[in-house]
């Protein structure tokens, strides 16, 4: 629960201050706060997941363009860059390696046949496509402050949602447990 608070710490700290000051201020700390967050994790695990370095490359990239050239556009398509980079990621792991990424990711907790790691990889993989595409959609068709508002609260409810419906489907291909035997059976 912790690690859930700790990643979702930059985001707070966006939506915080983007409604007591403006995006600027709220996109300079938010590039901050993913730099702690960053630098937290290394000297306190000695190491940063890759994603965590893409997403902080990212914000530093996206998040400075935008406040180097006042404009607001870049910061808004970060959103939409990692969850395609993501999409991405996990579309090629069909094609590279024997297992999927969400194999790889879950693999160790449950057993499921090849064809349902095979789907849920796929899935996934369109749900963060989707999750990028709506991004473009609520981006242009919305004023910031209901983008900010989307990107703070809509895209974990959306994701929120997705995994119930994941954890759904999962449930009925997970094996059986095996019953415990009774004194009486030994």
């Amino acid at each position: 629960m912790n690690k859930i608070l700790f990643d979702f710490f930059p985001i707070v700290l966006f939506f915080i201050a983007y409604k007591t000051y403006d995006l600027y201020v709220a996109t300079a700390v938010v590039i901050a706060a993913t730099i702690v967050q960053v630098a937290y994790n290394w000297f306190r695990h000695r190491k940063v997941e890759t994603m965590q370095w893409v997403t902080l490359g990212l914000m530093v990239t996206m998040g400075g363009a935008t406040l180097y050239l006042q404009d607001e556009q870049f910061i808004k398509w970060k959103l939409t860059i990692i969850e395609w980079l993501f999409g991405g990621v996990l579309l090629g792991s069909h094609f590279i390696g024997k297992k999927t990424i969400i194999e790889k990711m879950m693999g160790a907790n449950m057993e499921l046949p090849n064809k349902i790691w095979s789907i849920l990889n796929f899935v996934w993989a369109l749900f963060f496509i989707s999750v990028g595409c709506i991004n473009i959609y609520v981006m242009f068709n919305y004023d910031t402050e209901t983008w900010v508002d989307f990107k703070t609260f809509g895209v974990p409810v959306l994701m929120l949602v997705f995994i119930l419906l994941q954890v759904i489907f999962m449930y009925k291909y997970m094996p059986d447990e095996p019953t415990p035997k009774s004194e009486s059976e030994e």
